[in-house]
Formats: C-alpha cells, structure tokens, sequence
C-alpha cells in the first residue's frame, strides 16, 4: 500500500502529516485499500526501491498519523 503525494522519505511523510496536508492511501492491484483504521504503507512508489516502512492511522482514506 502506498501513500499519495510520493514521499521519498518516511519524515516527510511525518512532516506533511503533522502539518495538516492531505495525504492519502491507495493500493494498486486486485485489493482495495483500508479505509479506516490501522495499516502499512511503504515508499517511495513502484519501481523505484521502497527505503521506508510506516504504520498509520488512516481516516476516511486520509492519514491522521503515523505510528
């Protein structure tokens, strides 16, 4: 699972989330993405090699917070 705009790293990931932007999860493939609770997401997107991990709080397809 993945996180939209592409974040090249997971702190500014952290950064963008704490500062209120709208960042939002999205699957690609068969399986949809959750829209609530806790999940997973890795970056930067496919192909470049993912270099980060996160655990969020997603809300309404939106993240709240990064674990």
């Amino acid at each position: 699972m993945y996180v939209t705009p592409n974040f090249k790293t997971k702190k500014a990931l952290k950064e963008a989330v704490k500062a209120g932007n709208l960042v939002e999860v999205y699957a690609p493939g068969p399986f949809p993405a959750r829209l609530n609770g806790i999940d997973y997401v890795e970056g930067p997107h496919y192909p470049e090699p993912h270099r980060w991990y996160a655990k969020i709080l997603v809300k309404d397809g939106a993240v709240i917070k990064v674990l």
